[in-house]
């Protein structure tokens, strides 16, 4: 029987540890910092929309214990406030999903599958892994897969300079998770607000520890006006942060707000971190190599929230990965080609999201000018989110975008 450590009890780790234990053949131990009751009662870790190719992934595995509980995302929806008329939007629409995205917050979720996890006969280790204990698991395990996106074990995996473009935090991040938001109609949906030259806002509901909710994540450009939560104390005032920045830029989300509250005090979140790729095999000081996956290896910005998404399409990836493998070793070659074959879809991923942090060139703007007058662009580009990897090549081409709009305009005028 093979052994396998998987460091981090987030979407990627517990995914690919209880895939394993489905297979069979495999003895697996999960080492986490903190226990499945210290993340139910500690802060919110993410905004976590998962769309249908990932939440295929639960399904496959019999891990999708939320959906008859949590709230569906019927679709996705963009408006872009007019610049030159504050209070007004330039344009608006919402296309609809083919099948429901779901958010389920972390803190119910991961609990869950740890005791799935613990369930199937793996073992669940509290312990905060240092780069000398991971030292002792290369030793004494086939394969040690490093899941967790923080702190010295994850710098060691080296950035890949050729693939990250971005040395430093594009967007100040914060989340707010709250009740009593005015529900959106006709269908709930993400709703993506693009503000020029501030930032960005978007929402949607979940279900989190007490029932369902909405989750407002933040993305303000550094040193504008949405980077403001430095000064921010209390769970009081990231409340009082959030709705002056909808008062002040987004007036129709600030109508739906007027009754909210915090789901509760940890239900809030800041920060910043720069979009990065690593290389995915890091060597120990004693020379054993230990493999990175998921946001170790792909971190990037929550603008297209894919986050999860691509947690769980790393861990579908390896997973399948490592069964092929069978009795062969996991060599440092195997570690790189299995990466190889994750990015072949990641690369477009991140690609994408980091066109999103930039200025839109004219060519997406007329993409997205376009869609408030074709339902059927709306519902293309809405869907797009569950397969990124569909809108290349076109997105970054403006002849090809043009021929995009061109192919559904005519709808409009039937």
């Amino acid at each position: 029987m093979r052994r396998i450590a998987i460091v981090g009890a987030g979407q990627a780790g517990l995914q690919t540890a209880i895939g394993l234990l489905k297979n069979g053949g495999y003895d697996v131990t999960v080492f986490s910092n903190r226990t499945a009751d210290q993340i139910k009662t500690g802060k919110v870790m993410s905004s976590q929309c998962m769309f249908d190719m990932a939440l295929q992934n639960e399904r496959d595995l019999g891990i999708n214990y939320w959906d008859e509980t949590c709230p569906p995302v019927e679709g996705l929806g963009v408006t872009v406030p007019n610049p030159e008329k504050p209070g007004e939007k330039l344009f608006t629409w919402a296309g609809r999903l083919s099948h429901h995205a779901q958010a389920v917050d972390q803190r119910i979720k991961m609990p869950r599958l740890i005791d799935e996890l613990v369930k199937l006969g793996g073992q669940f280790i509290l312990e905060d892994v240092g780069i000398a204990d991971m030292e002792k698991m290369s030793t004494a395990f086939d394969l040690v897969l490093v899941a967790a996106g923080k702190g010295e074990i994850v710098r060691i995996f080296e950035r890949d300079a050729s693939r990250s473009p971005f040395d430093a935090p594009q967007r100040a991040l914060a989340l707010t998770y709250i009740k009593g938001m005015e529900p959106n109609t006709p269908f709930s949906k993400v709703s993506f607000n693009l503000i020029p030259g501030v930032g960005e806002y978007f929402v949607f509901p979940s279900e989190t520890i007490n029932g369902d909710c909405e989750i407002m994540v933040f993305e303000g450009i550094p040193g504008g006006p949405m980077d403001c939560w430095g000064e921010v104390k209390t769970p009081e005032e990231h409340l009082e942060k959030s709705l002056w920045i909808l008062k002040t830029f987004l007036p129709w989300e600030y109508d739906r707000c007027r009754n909210v509250r915090l789901t509760d005090d940890n239900g809030i979140l800041a920060g910043k971190f720069p979009p990065t790729v690593r290389k995915p095999v890091a060597t120990l000081p004693n020379g054993k190599k230990v493999f990175g996956i998921a946001d170790v290896v792909v971190v990037n910005d929550p603008i297209t929230g894919q986050g999860s998404n691509n947690a769980s399409k790393c861990s579908k990836v390896y997973l399948d990965e490592i069964i092929a493998r069978g009795d062969q070793a996991y060599t440092e070659e195997w570690m790189n080609a299995t990466f190889e074959k994750y990015f072949d879809y990641a690369k477009t991923v991140t690609n994408w999201t980091n066109s999103m942090l930039t200025p839109p060139p004219a060519h997406i703007l007329n993409l997205l000018g376009a869609a408030s007058l074709s339902q059927s662009l709306a519902d293309l580009i809405a869907n797009n989110f569950s397969d990124p990897s569909k809108f290349t090549p076109w997105w970054f081409d403006a002849e090809q975008t043009e021929v995009v709009i061109a192919s559904h305009m005519p709808q409009v005028m039937n």
